[in-house]
């Protein structure tokens, strides 16, 4: 990303800034006018959050391109987020091995014991003729 590009960004997201506090400040406006002892006036409220919302969707719009056009000219180098789902995963399956193991272990190894027991107690009673 060139130095103008990135100047341009910086601006957008110090306007974004600028909209949060902004937002804030609207908000605090609603707050106060319905905590207002001869009650809220509907035009006011009316008006003030449909500036609200409209400045969210502002906002949203803007971070997004923004984070849109940080992608198209590099990738995420230092996101973890490939490797931790990666190793997510990993984990998962090894869990899961580990389970079925445990299964196996639980099951297969008893009766094992069971017929090597069983041989093992005919083979070493003495034969009657």
């Amino acid at each position: 990303m060139d130095s103008q590009t990135q100047n341009t960004s910086l601006q957008r997201l110090q306007n974004v800034e600028k909209t949060v506090v902004r937002v804030l400040e609207v908000a605090g406006g609603v707050m106060d006018e319905l905590s207002n002892p001869t009650g809220p006036r509907k035009e006011f409220i009316n008006n003030h959050c449909r500036d609200f919302m409209q400045m969210i969707k502002d906002i949203q719009f803007t971070l997004r391109n923004e984070i849109k056009s940080a992608c198209e000219y590099r990738p995420f180098e230092k996101s973890d987020y490939t490797c931790r789902i990666s190793n997510e995963i990993c984990l998962s399956k090894l869990e899961h091995t580990l389970s079925q193991l445990d299964l196996i272990t639980q099951t297969i190894i008893p009766q094992y014991h069971h017929a090597h027991d069983s041989t093992a107690s005919s083979a070493s009673s003495p034969m009657e003729f």
